[in-house]
């Protein structure tokens, strides 16, 4: 069913802003969507492209048959040990962009039953992924890697605690304190990587257990030093040209400088300039996303797909976007962005899952620490779902992007450089 709906509303989605509502194809007698009708259909066409991404993922977690399941696809020259790693991405990515979704309250709608069906299994599978009597006990204790995923898994606690901490049993929540503790072996690297040891000390600090101030403390310094300028952060000492200030480092940042702010722990002053960076950053990236929905290719990670979007989707979901974007415009341009990568064959295997690639299936570029499960991470530029329907990011009427005025020759706003 849910794949019959989401073949069905496919080609209606991403149109907002493109189409005059009321309009009539020609040479046919049937009239285009109305606005009303395509916001519906974002929505709609949303939830069900990160059910068809999130399942596979989330029901053999709570099955325990994810290790039996979940395919092993490799970048070339994959250098890690994927049997000790993969299992953790998939499912801790997926749920840091599931988790606001996820905090939604239960309603009788196809889409409220749906979230809840997810959220019980997502539960189970937290369950079984820290129980050492289960098929998919997941890997905390080997590798490094593992402190990247647990970051995302923490990262999804802190998005939605009602939803996904609160109601684990005291068993299992002691048993993934103790996981996470055992993460405390590793020492991160010296770039993006710090802000991973960072959100699980940050967690420990949200839900009053022993936390080491140390290590959130160096990865907060260590931005503030590596802060380039006009939103953008050096991952490490030297500028990389990439996505990771989406991956990982606004997205990151500013939820700790958060926590520790509410907690008496940080100052107001650091999260709001970090905010605003962000915010920065949010409104380049949405320049980027040209009139097709297409956006630039490059950098690391590519693979990781939508999460490149993590902030834009982030601050709509907090109600920050910057004042030149409205929620409605990025709606439509995110959604031309997600009809343009996960519409393409070969982004899914013939069983659901995704595959190796940024528009379809395309292995080579793929890193040399790129897994199936490192893919999941795309749910990140999924956060919005956790705003309501009622939200004006879902009922404003469609709005066109940056680049689709600009290059219909509409007057846009003009770009420059901020100094904080």
């Amino acid at each position: 069913m849910e794949r019959r709906n989401f073949i069905k509303i496919a080609p209606l989605a991403g149109l907002a802003g493109v189409i005059t509502p009321g309009r009539v194809l020609s040479g046919t007698s049937s009239p285009l969507p109305t606005a009303t009708s395509l916001m519906e259909h974002d929505r709609q066409y949303w939830t069900q492209l990160l059910v068809r991404i999130c399942s596979p993922v989330i029901e053999n977690m709570s099955r325990g048959t994810l290790k039996k399941n979940l395919p092993l696809e490799l970048g070339k020259g994959y250098g890690l040990d994927v049997k000790q790693v993969t299992y953790l991405e998939a499912f801790g990515r997926t749920i840091s962009g599931m988790a606001p979704w996820l905090a939604l309250p239960d309603d009788v709608t196809a889409e409220g039953r749906t979230r809840k069906r997810l959220r019980e299994q997502v539960l189970q599978g937290i369950v079984n992924g820290v129980d050492p009597g289960s098929p998919d006990y997941l890997n905390f204790r080997t590798e490094a890697q593992p402190l990247v995923d647990a970051a995302f898994l923490c990262h999804a606690f802190l998005r939605a605690p009602d939803a996904l901490w609160h109601p684990l049993d005291h068993v299992t929540k002691e048993r993934v304190i103790k996981e996470l503790r055992e993460l405390r072996r590793i020492k991160p690297g010296y770039n993006n990587w710090l802000l991973f040891a960072a959100i699980i000390e940050t967690f420990f600090l949200f839900i009053n257990e022993d936390w080491e101030p140390m290590r959130t403390m160096v990865a907060i310094q260590k931005m503030k030093e590596w802060y380039a300028g006009d939103g953008w952060y050096s991952d490490g000492a030297q500028f990389s040209m990439d996505y990771y200030n989406g991956y990982v480092i606004h997205p990151m940042l500013t939820d700790i400088l958060k926590v520790l702010m509410d907690k008496g722990k940080g100052t107001k002053a650091d999260y709001e300039q970090a905010i605003r960076r962000m915010q920065r950053f949010a409104a380049l990236q949405e320049r980027m996303i040209a009139p097709d929905g297409t956006y630039p290719a490059l950098g690391r990670s590519m693979t990781y797909r939508t999460a490149a979007f993590q902030p834009l989707v982030q601050l709509a979901l907090q109600h920050q976007l910057p004042e030149e974007l409205s929620p409605a415009q990025v709606r439509c341009a995110l959604t031309a962005v997600m009809k343009r990568v996960y519409e393409m064959k070969g982004t899914f295997d013939g069983k659901g899952w995704l595959q190796l690639g940024i528009c379809g299936h395309q292995p080579e570029v793929a890193d040399t620490y790129t897994s199936t499960g490192s893919l999941y991470l795309c749910t990140s530029g999924f956060l919005a779902l956790g705003l309501p329907p009622e939200d004006p990011f879902w009922s404003a009427p469609p709005e066109e992007w940056t680049a689709q005025k600009l290059w219909s020759g509409k007057p846009i706003r003009k770009d420059y450089h901020v100094s904080y």
